[in-house]
């Protein structure tokens, strides 16, 4: 949709503006900066850091050195904190493995599966909107001989769409199939995979089922029995807690899941993976969790209010506004996360508008992928040009935003896509 503007004048000129638009978000001091970024990280939360820092000050000694009463006592907290994980996800306690984060977590369910000595099966399953933390590590597998397949999503202007498309991924997983990974929800557009139809589906072929859960954990209720999943991935620091730092649910109840370790040196956590346990990330990550788990209802009902009034107060503001991703539902979202946004500005570049309002911190798409020139994959999954993608931004709203954030932050865009405006 091109607004009814009339192609610009002078790229020459753009690019003076946008040259200008530089020089002041560099030089400017952001007095008040409005985080709408918090699907690249959150803010950690105070209890968070409160639980933290006697494991940094007073018990700092190894969890692995139980042989002293010091090293005996980290070692009781770690495994009160990774007991407290692991209930919070409905898993056993020795179901949780601790990583660096939820990408250390996705390599060792993916290639520690396929790679175990006793894996005779080659086909993999996925999804083509996966993080890359997903596809890349499938690309190696690959390369080593394994039949990769991605199953299309539903495509705009579906109402659904960014869903896998149930049919198509039926007719991918067979006798052949070693595993399936789908995201539970996918970090640009917020979409909620149905993973417990999936796992029917897994069930039937007796394949396992893998999925990153990082963007679900702490924002949705997560149970692994529930979802009927293998292996699930997530990170401390995507529900306000430290960076560095996550975990790898993997089944050991009914379907024991045999796992290849890819880190080795020490064979702590039953061989998964070895190296000294991160305690106060872990103590970190422990009082994050519990802190989203007791306050999720209330949370996501005000993210969820908030999310809204943004959209509609951009949709109000701003001529031919397009929503990428499922359509946005009022009430309990059930197909996408409370607080994602994700909107086309078309034909106005994402880059230029971040560029315009250095006092709001969004994003054109994964934080991962940020410094890539190349447009969203996911974005162009759903149906979306090349040109359209490049004009979206991402929002994520999280627990310490305010409404007058998002009513400045509103005003903000549509004063950028005013001055962007003028000069085409």
């Amino acid at each position: 949709m091109q607004m009814g503007l009339k192609p610009g004048p002078s790229s020459a000129l753009l690019t003076c503006f946008k040259t200008w638009l530089c020089r002041l978000a560099s030089s400017s001091k952001v007095q008040a900066l409005i985080y709408f970024d918090n699907h690249a990280t959150t803010p950690l939360d105070p209890t968070a850091l409160d639980a933290m820092l006697p494991l940094l000050q007073e018990f700092f000694a190894n969890a692995g050195s139980v042989t002293h009463e010091a090293g005996r006592h980290v070692a009781e907290i770690v495994e009160r904190s990774i007991a407290s994980i692991a209930t919070a996800i409905g898993a056993a306690y020795d179901e949780v493995v601790i990583t660096s984060g939820a990408t250390e977590s996705n390599n060792l369910a993916l290639l520690g599966t396929c790679l175990h000595p006793r894996q005779q099966r080659r086909k993999i399953v996925s999804v083509v909107t996966e993080h890359k933390a997903v596809l890349d590590p499938l690309l190696r597998l690959q390369q080593l001989g394994f039949e990769i397949c991605l199953a299309p999503v539903v495509q705009h202007p579906q109402v659904d769409a960014g869903r896998v498309d149930m049919d198509a991924i039926a007719a991918l997983i067979d006798a052949e199939t070693a595993l399936v990974s789908v995201m539970l929800a996918n970090n640009e557009i917020g979409v909620i995979q149905p993973i417990a139809q999936i796992a029917e589906l897994c069930r039937g072929v007796g394949c396992l089922l893998h999925t990153d859960a990082t963007q679900a954990v702490g924002r949705m209720k997560v149970d692994v029995d529930a979802l009927d999943v293998d292996l699930l991935s997530f990170s401390a620091h995507k529900c306000y807690g430290p960076k560095g730092v996550g975990a790898l649910f993997v089944r050991r109840r009914e379907r024991r899941v045999k796992l290849q370790s890819q880190i080795v040196g020490g064979g702590q956590q039953h061989n998964f993976r070895s190296g000294t346990l991160n305690t106060a990330g872990i103590v970190g990550m422990e009082a994050a969790i519990s802190a989203c788990s007791k306050n999720m209802t209330s949370d996501q009902s005000r993210i969820l209010a908030m999310r809204n009034r943004l959209y509609d107060s951009l949709n109000q503001k701003i001529v031919g506004l397009q929503l990428n991703g499922p359509a946005l539902e009022y009430g309990e979202p059930n197909h996408r996360l409370a607080g994602n946004l994700n909107c086309c500005f078309y034909p106005f570049e994402g880059q230029s508008l971040m560029l315009a309002t250095p006092q709001l911190a969004v994003s054109s798409g994964s934080a991962c992928t940020s410094a890539n020139p190349s447009p969203s994959h996911v974005l162009q999954a759903v149906g979306r040009s090349e040109e359209e993608s490049r004009s979206s931004l991402r929002f994520g709203i999280g627990r310490f935003n305010s409404e007058d954030q998002v009513d400045r932050a509103a005003e903000l865009l549509a004063d950028a896509v005013a001055r962007l405006q003028s000069f085409r």
